[in-house]
């Protein structure tokens, strides 16, 4: 085993349980390991695979440069019982950015491809979309309000027990009308425990994992409108084909964020969600773009 690096030390002393979703352990200079919990049965949670493999790429870069952008390939299921290496391939380290790639890979198969870009922060002109005027979180329920005491027990074994959702009703006041084809939602989220001050990354490895939680569901909800209320079956079989990234301005991601999201596409099996975070003070700080597999179940679960 290597010595630890700093970096290694200061993820092992963070407390709480969401940094520990986002923990990894060095190799070598270029091979990291970590652990994800199952999203769904049998199946890593991919948010998790990203953010983790952004970690890994994140430890070969100095820390005066930040990642501002990220593209992901869902592969093959990640299986929740088995560790995942995470091999960095440091592409290119030009003057202003650099770049990363990363392939994970679990029992000799590669899951999941990640390509990072960082770059050194410059002074420029500053503009942005406005946040949609909508209810705070402090004005709506726990999105997990309406799961049967079986369904939160399993929520609280998770890794999903360590983050906050607060889903924004679609009459709610200062929702935008929907678009005709476009179905839309908005969601509060938050990581459930604090995260280090000194760590920006950290927080950009954090909300990836947030940002696969609920476009796949928006993406979907043309079907399946109430998929996290648990008030029937699941109709759709989903799961992340493809994830896109970009990072706009520092944030914090224990901090409330507002995702507003919407699909503008869903055929031949495939949906399409785009997402904006906005923090409480309005800056829009992130966008992210999934495409998602959505199709109908069969034979309705017994």
């Amino acid at each position: 085993m290597t010595e630890l690096t700093e970096q290694d030390r200061r993820a092992i002393d963070t407390v709480g349980p969401f940094a520990d979703l986002l923990r990894i352990e060095t190799l070598d200079e270029n091979t990291f390991r970590g652990r994800c919990h199952a999203g769904a049965p049998m199946r890593a949670f991919g948010g998790q695979v990203a953010a983790q493999a952004l970690v890994a790429a994140g430890r070969t870069i100095g820390a005066d440069r930040s990642v501002h952008s990220l593209h992901g390939y869902f592969l093959t299921p990640g299986d929740p019982g088995h560790p995942i290496d995470y091999r960095v391939d440091r592409v290119r380290q030009g003057s202003s950015y650099a770049t990363r790639r990363v392939t994970a890979l679990q029992r000799g198969e590669t899951v999941f491809t990640l390509s990072a870009s960082f770059k050194r922060p410059e002074p420029a002109a500053d503009r942005h979309r406005e946040i949609p005027a909508l209810p705070g979180p402090e004005e709506l329920p726990d999105a997990f309000a309406h799961w049967d005491d079986e369904a939160r027990a399993a929520l609280a074994a998770s890794g999903f027990g360590a983050l906050e959702l607060r889903f924004v009703p679609p009459d709610a006041p200062g929702v935008p009308p929907a678009v005709p084809g476009m179905p839309q939602q908005f969601v509060w989220l938050r990581a459930g425990s604090p995260l280090p001050d000194d760590d920006p990354l950290l927080h950009v490895c954090a909300l990836t994992y947030l940002s696969d939680l609920t476009l796949a569901s928006t993406a979907g909800l043309h079907v399946q409108p109430n998929f996290f209320q648990r008030t029937e079956p699941p109709r759709l079989l989903m799961a992340s084909l493809d994830h896109a990234m970009w990072f706009h301005r520092p944030f914090r991601a224990d901090e409330w964020l507002l995702f507003a999201q919407r699909s503008p596409s869903s055929s031949d099996g495939r949906g399409l969600a785009l997402g904006e975070f906005y923090d409480r003070g309005g800056r829009l700080v992130a966008s992210a773009v999934q495409e998602a597999l959505i199709r109908e179940r069969l034979v309705a679960p017994r």
